[in-house]
């Protein structure tokens, strides 16, 4: 059985991920409070971010400008925008 947490994002019952994504606090809300088609969507808005600025993982203002962009992607509130990119219909 699928555990379920309170998705912040979809304000929905889903289910949550398998085991928290990071280490610390940060790590256990997201365990806690992210779905995991949340997280998933993150992690596919994370690379298109990494590519699209050629973000370098090592420099600290790259990290800090990413997570900056994955608290807000996962409160609903703005990030940037992946330039170039139309997102499928639905």
């Amino acid at each position: 059985m699928s555990r379920m947490v309170f998705c912040v994002k979809y304000q929905e019952e889903l289910e949550g991920v398998d085991i928290p994504p990071m280490p610390g606090k940060k790590g256990e809300y997201i365990f806690n409070n992210i779905s995991k088609k949340a997280w998933s969507e993150w992690q596919t808005k994370q690379t298109m971010l990494i590519n699209e600025k050629h973000l370098n993982m090592i420099d600290p203002n790259s990290r800090s400008y990413l997570a900056e962009q994955m608290d807000n992607f996962l409160s609903n509130k703005d990030t940037d925008i992946v330039e170039g990119y139309t997102p499928p219909k639905t």
